[in-house]
C-alpha cells in the first residue's frame, strides 16, 4: 500500500499507482478530494503534456500547488489519465 501523507494526514493510499519519474500517480478515486482545493497553475512537460495543480490543506496549513495530474496527457503519458501525484513535503511511500 502506497500512502501520500501531510501534515498528519493521509492525502491518499492506494496499491495501485503509476510511478513516472519516481513520482507516484494515485488513482483519483484513492484522494481525499476534501483535502484538495483547484489551483491556476500549470506547466508543461513536452512529453505528458500540461499539468494543473491543487493546494492541499490540513487544518490550517495549506501546502500551495503541492498536487497535480494531467486532465488530458498525451499519448505517450496516457498511464496517468485521472491520478494525481505529490510533491512540496508530501511524504509518498
Amino acid at each position: 500500500m502506497v500512502k501520500a501523507v501531510w501534515n498528519g494526514a493521509v492525502i491518499a493510499d492506494s496499491e495501485d499507482t503509476v510511478v513516472v519519474e519516481g513520482n507516484h500517480y494515485f488513482p483519483r478515486a484513492a484522494v481525499d478530494a476534501a483535502l484538495l482545493s483547484n489551483s491556476a497553475t500549470t506547466s508543461f512537460c513536452p512529453w505528458k503534456g500540461i499539468a494543473h495543480y491543487h493546494h492541499v490543506t490540513v487544518g490550517a496549513r495549506v501546502n500551495e500547488d503541492a498536487a497535480w495530474y494531467y486532465p488530458d496527457p498525451k499519448e505517450a503519458a496516457a498511464a496517468i489519465r485521472d491520478r494525481i501525484a505529490f510533491w512540496k513535503g508530501v511524504e509518498v511511500g
